[in-house]
């Protein structure tokens, strides 16, 4: 569900829809996953850089965004083993290839982004 604003390229995605939007396309694209909080302030903090990214990839990657306090998306963080928020994760091929969690900023992004993304 995008709100308006948004790149074309970032959705929000949800326990029931995660599946489709994050495993099965990242066959096509590459999908990064922002698992974060609206109390996180770190979570806030790196939400303006992920977008920033994204933008600069022009639809090379795709964002999935998902509020783990929504419904049952935390089933999504713990399926996943995560412990703290925000955790982002790289997915390719169905498979996850790297994850980080907190803040950082955006050349540490774009390193993992070349390091572990076939574009």
């Amino acid at each position: 569900m995008k709100t308006p604003g948004d790149s074309q390229y970032i959705i929000e995605t949800h326990y029931e829809t995660f599946d489709k939007d994050v495993i099965q396309q990242s066959h096509v694209t590459p999908v990064i996953l922002d698992l974060w909080a609206e109390w996180c302030p770190p979570c806030l903090m790196i939400a303006p850089v992920l977008k920033q990214l994204i933008h600069d990839y022009d639809g090379k990657i795709i964002l999935a965004k998902v509020e783990v306090d929504e419904g049952e998306n935390m089933k999504i963080a713990g399926h996943n083993k995560v412990r703290g928020f925000p955790t982002i994760m790289f997915f390719q091929n169905g498979e996850e290839k790297t994850r980080f969690s907190g803040a950082k900023p955006k050349h540490f992004i774009d390193d993992l982004i070349q390091a572990h993304f076939e574009l």
